[in-house]
């Protein structure tokens, strides 16, 4: 206390972040639920054991049941005497194998890894070989006939910038000053992990609820012929989601990466484990309260 001024200073509790990776398809999604497996659950389970009571875990984004991540960031509070603990090794020690802490770091007091992410990237794997589906690739792979790929690059273009996204999120998302708009910075294709696989990347401000998975679904409509690539932009400008257009199923998604700003509180501060690491992750625009309690809209 300054006994000048008479005022107290509490001094933060350490701030750890971590990124994780984990296969989503036993998982009711990220965000706890009081009956279901979720990774947030099994993540704050881990965190009891170790410290003994519950630390809220804040993650960048929430993913929907079934959808993967290789670099979802999260972060927490600890107390004081567990800030330099290896995170990465305790914490694996303590969850099942289908999630992983790839990173555990000293983060700034003020680090969020909500508020501080400025884009996002998620991919989706799409299988285009009719003859069988990889049983080692099933959970990860949205089985299609074959598709026009120069349609769907064509398609693509118009996503592509700052739109009102309303005619690609479901139901569900609690609006912000924003409202539906969001800013596609990227959206392309790759080749993926074997031959029969194709990877559609988008990197953006913000989603909405399931609009990856809409825009993905918009895109495979337009490869098999059922919608022109010209017809997108005018989709984009009803802003109305009673359409037909499917939105793809879960399992082909994953949260990539998350993107934060390089600073005083950016994550060239953090450390890894007790040493200097710098890194660069990527992100979720959803809002979520520092108590944890506060549901958002999946991704």
């Amino acid at each position: 206390m300054d006994a000048c001024a008479g005022l107290c200073y509490f001094r933060p509790m350490p701030r750890i972040k971590l990124i994780l990776a984990y296969d989503g398809t036993d998982f009711a999604g990220w965000q706890l639920q009081p009956r279901d497996r979720t990774v947030q659950g099994e993540v704050e389970a881990a965190i009891v054991r170790i410290v003994g009571r519950r630390l809220p875990v804040q993650g960048a984004g929430r993913t929907d049941a079934g959808v993967h991540a290789l670099g979802q960031c999260a972060h927490f509070e600890a107390p004081e005497r567990y800030a330099r603990i290896p995170w990465r090794v305790a914490l694996n020690g303590h969850m099942r194998p289908d999630v992983r802490v790839v990173e555990a770091t000293l983060a700034h007091p003020r680090f969020h890894s909500t508020h501080d992410a400025v884009s996002k990237i998620y991919a989706y794997t799409l299988w285009i070989d009719r003859t069988h589906v990889d049983p080692f690739r099933r959970r990860f792979v949205w089985d299609v006939p074959p598709l026009d790929f120069a349609a769907m690059d064509e398609a693509a273009l118009h996503f592509v910038g700052t739109h009102d996204f309303k005619s690609f999120k479901n139901a569900g998302t609690p609006l912000g000053p924003r409202g539906t708009v969001r800013t596609v910075s990227a959206l392309w294709r790759e080749p993926g992990q074997t031959p029969a696989e194709t990877v559609w990347r988008v990197q953006g401000d913000g989603f909405l609820k399931q609009m990856v998975r809409n825009i993905v679904g918009c895109l495979v409509a337009v490869g098999k012929g059922k919608v022109l690539p010209g017809d997108v932009r005018s989709i984009l400008e009803r802003r109305d989601r009673n359409h037909f257009l499917p939105t793809a199923p879960p399992w082909g998604l994953c949260m990539e990466r998350v993107f934060y700003p390089e600073g005083p509180e950016g994550p060239g501060d953090c450390q890894e484990d007790g040493g200097a690491r710098g890194q660069d992750t990527a992100h979720d625009e959803h809002q979520m309260a520092d108590n944890g309690s506060e549901r958002r809209p999946a991704d």
